[in-house]
């Protein structure tokens, strides 16, 4: 498989005059800390060099009926943020950027409750033992009810929150973008402990979101290519293992992150990273399972024996579990800056920037089911529950789709 990098998305050529242009190009969108960022969500400007694939006729099998929907303030706002939905027991939890808070009925979408945060909202939603768990723009974690609504703590951490911070009642983690992973006490948020990492001179703009195993161990991607696992109760180092290793002479070629959320299948955690691999390490002992080429920012899928995932160039790919083999790639939806895969019964469901949701065959990789839910595009991964798809627009409009 072609590895894409994001010299292609850039315009970047080999002279050494056009990558310093393209890299001062790339700057300028960049929000600067102590490093430098990226937005893959924003590469395509007005005369983009891969235009996005028109669409074209298909044959349709499957229909997605809307079941409902409803208006989560503004949504993504502006600034390209994957804030994803979360679903706990029969209850959707949305947000959006201008920090309005949504509970809601996931079979009737009735609103159980909306709350309003004076915070700009960029990492979420978490959700479970009670708690509905968010990150900020202005390096905050902040604790509601599931409930009601209401706020339990705000926890100051060092820098802005992303991914959707996580919890196993005992623990809060969030990753934050200085390269460290935070844990605070889910009873009063005191921070507990912190492991920091070093950040490579550009990264793209996001984390992947942490996840707490069942026997107490959280594992992390960080963007300097590493997976890392550490104690959930006081964060001591279990094992730390390399996705990515860095190539080239200039930054934009060595970024390596891991930004797509982690996907545990029994004993084993699979992660991607972009101009990287993709790879499966055992929890408990950071052991290579397995792993083969590829470049995706996004998260994983996996159904009827295959691993799925989107990458750089927004071809969607299955590949056997546990091996290299490649069981269909398509192509249709190149440089349409496709969401993550996310499978729902024998499909796996793709959304991209004009807002349309794309089912395709688990078995052959064809597109054979489209329809459109938000005419601003969709960055946020879909959530699938019990046969239903929810689909969260950039506009902020949430929407239960049924199968037929």
């Amino acid at each position: 498989m072609q590895k894409s990098s994001i010299e292609a998305s850039l315009g970047i050529h080999q002279s050494g005059y056009q990558i310093r242009r393209s890299l001062i190009m790339a700057t300028m969108l960049l929000s600067l800390t102590a490093c430098s960022y990226l937005n893959p969500l924003n590469w395509f400007g007005d005369d983009e060099i891969n235009a996005p694939t028109e669409l074209v006729t298909i044959d349709t099998q499957v229909e997605l009926n809307r079941k409902w929907s409803i208006k989560v303030g503004n949504g993504q706002g502006k600034t390209f943020s994957k804030l994803t939905p979360a679903v706990d027991g029969d209850v959707i939890y949305a947000v959006s950027e201008d920090g309005t808070v949504l509970a809601v009925d996931k079979n009737t979408g009735e609103q159980l409750w909306r709350t309003r945060l004076e915070q700009k909202i960029t990492g979420g939603v978490g959700a479970g033992n009670g708690m509905v768990l968010l990150g900020t723009r202005n390096a905050e974690v902040i604790a509601l009810t599931q409930d009601g609504g209401e706020l339990i703590w705000s926890s100051q951490v060092s820098s802005e929150v992303l991914s959707a911070p996580q919890t196993n009642g005992d623990v809060i983690v969030a990753q934050t973008v200085d390269g460290k992973l935070v844990a605070l006490n889910a009873e009063d948020g005191v921070q507990r402990w912190t492991y920091e990492t070093n950040l490579p001179p550009l990264t793209l703009r996001g984390t992947s979101r942490p996840v707490i195993t069942n026997d107490g161990i959280v594992i992390a991607g960080f963007s300097n290519g590493t997976l890392v696992a550490v104690a959930a109760e006081d964060g001591v180092w279990r094992w730390e293992e390399r996705v990515a290793v860095p190539e080239g002479r200039y930054d934009i070629e060595r970024v390596i992150d891991i930004d797509g959320d982690l996907l545990l299948t029994d004993s084993i955690v699979l992660v991607s990273s972009y101009q990287g691999n993709l790879m499966g390490f055992d929890v408990q002992t950071g052991r290579i399972v397995w792993g083969l080429e590829a470049s995706s920012y996004h998260g994983l899928a996996e159904g009827f024996g295959n691993i799925y995932y989107s990458d750089d160039e927004s071809h969607v790919v299955g590949v056997k579990n546990n091996s290299d083999e490649i069981s269909w790639e398509n192509e249709n939806l190149a440089f349409r800056k496709v969401s993550a895969p996310t499978t729902i019964s024998n499909y796996v469901a793709i959304a991209d920037f004009e807002g349309y949701v794309h089912l395709l065959s688990q078995i052959d990789g064809r597109i054979i089911g489209r329809t459109r839910v938000d005419d601003k595009g969709i960055n946020a991964k879909m959530l699938a529950h019990n046969n239903v798809l929810y689909v969260y627009g950039n506009s902020g409009r949430l929407t239960a789709l049924t199968l037929q």
